[in-house]
């Protein structure tokens, strides 16, 4: 739900050279990702309850803010999913120009969207185990990449740098690579012993994502590809050029099919995992009263929420047109409003419910948690300002967006006016709807 690899980085080394480069990718985790994990390890360990951040949103501040917290995260989320489609055809189309050509991009991606809604239909364990043997094949060719890249041969003595062309833009890049550490926690009524598994995942896994983007591009660093001639799809390039350079033609074709593939497996496998987190949020509304219950239905097979699944399929097939920086730069931007009020419940909950079981904390008591709080705050300025100085697309689509937070807060009062239920409210377990169910006893929510 946070990474496919390397893929999604090449905008990084043509805006920023690869020194910048991995420079970037070795300070955004830790200013920008570990106050994130830390956050997401203390309230998916303290309640570990379908719907994960919308749920505690709701409980520490309340259900407006819950409901906002909800609607950023459905607005983020049309803008992120429709990235891993344009991706797709991006990758595909270094072999089979004709992607793009037409409506082809546009009928691939709802291909895309049509296995992966199939896939999570079947059930949780089947993404779960997909996902698994998708990050082997993704990863695979990268291996041979970093050791063509390293090999001695000519054209490996230098490279030309690219200078500070657009480090505003390489940021951006690289926090949208480390963001969406919460997806996983709206799954927690799911997982098994979320209070031990929760942290453990957390904090692995920043290291293992950071190491999979440095070392593939410090390695081809050294090949001798100029930095401004990257751009989205750019790895199939270098697998070629690497291989060609070291080990003749024929291999450096099969490492650019093989590059090539792995690109389109990272862009499904990341559209299916977060087809599995985003699907929950309008599951948990809907036992709230926010939404119709028909989007709470589970497959009586497989427990998922098969309504939830499809009516959220449909609306991120809409955005489909978008262009990869439109999408990032708006993408970001509202996953970061979002944090922010992620971050505003850790801290709420804190002074509310001092005696919550907490099985992992924040050190630092409420001052750690104020600290690591103001994580979100560089990201929601990178957007805003690159969206800014940005071309017209960009800023029109920060204008819809913008319209579509005011949305947020009218849709909740003619919600609230129209349906009691959301009037006097308390969180209900769904956990025990699962077939997969948490080792402890939710938390009744004591806000009426």
């Amino acid at each position: 739900m946070v990474a496919g690899g390397p893929y999604g980085l090449e905008d990084l080394v043509h805006s920023s050279g690869y020194r910048n480069a991995i420079l970037i990718l070795l300070i955004t985790p830790i200013l920008w990702s570990f106050p994130v994990t830390l956050m997401v390890s203390e309230l998916s360990s303290a309640l570990p309850e379908e719907g994960g951040y919308y749920v505690w949103v709701k409980r520490g501040m309340g259900p407006f803010w819950g409901f906002q917290e909800a609607w950023l995260s459905f607005v983020s989320s049309i803008f992120d999913m429709a990235v891993y489609p344009t991706l797709f055809v991006y990758y595909l189309a270094q072999v089979w120009s004709g992607a793009q050509e037409g409506n082809h991009a546009i009928l691939i991606g709802i291909a895309l969207i049509a296995i992966c809604v199939a896939m999570n239909l079947s059930g949780i364990r089947l993404v779960g185990a997909g996902s698994l043997l998708m990050t082997l094949l993704v990863l695979l060719p990268f291996v041979f990449v970093m050791a063509f890249a390293l090999a001695p041969h000519r054209g490996a003595a230098g490279h030309h740098e690219v200078l500070k062309k657009d480090l505003l833009g390489g940021i951006l890049v690289a926090m949208w690579n480390y963001m969406g550490w919460d997806n996983a926690s709206t799954i927690a009524g799911e997982v098994d012993r979320p209070q031990r598994t929760y942290p453990m995942a957390m904090l692995a896994s920043v290291l293992l994502v950071a190491i999979t983007y440095i070392l593939p591009i410090a390695a081809v660093s050294r090949s001798g590809i100029p930095a401004e001639s990257w751009e989205t799809g750019s790895w199939v390039a270098a697998g070629r050029t690497v291989g060609d350079a070291v080990a003749g033609p024929r291999v450096g074709q099969a490492l650019a099919i093989a590059v090539m593939a792995g690109g389109m497996i990272s862009a499904l496998s990341m559209f299916n995992a977060l087809i599995l987190s985003y699907s929950r949020v309008p599951l948990a509304m809907a036992a709230d009263g926010f939404l119709p219950k028909v989007m709470g239905k589970l497959s009586r097979k497989t427990g998922v929420p098969w309504v939830s699944i499809l009516v959220c399929a449909i609306g991120w097939a809409f955005c489909l047109k978008l262009s990869f920086l439109k999408l990032l730069i708006l993408d970001t931007l509202f996953y970061g409003l979002s944090l922010l009020l992620e971050f505003g419940a850790l801290i709420a909950l804190r002074l509310r419910e001092p005696n919550l079981p907490r099985p992992y904390k924040v050190p630092g008591g409420i001052i750690g948690c104020i600290i690591i709080s103001l994580g979100p705050i560089p990201v929601i300025v990178v957007a805003f300002i690159k969206g800014l100085s940005g071309e017209d697309g960009v800023r029109t689509g920060m204008i819809i967006g913008g319209i579509a937070v005011v949305l947020g807060a009218v849709v909740y009062f003619i919600i609230a006016a129209v349906n009691p239920r959301v009037k006097a409210r308390r969180v209900l377990p769904l956990a025990s709807a699962f077939p997969v169910i948490t080792s402890g006893s939710p938390h009744e929510d004591p806000m009426p």
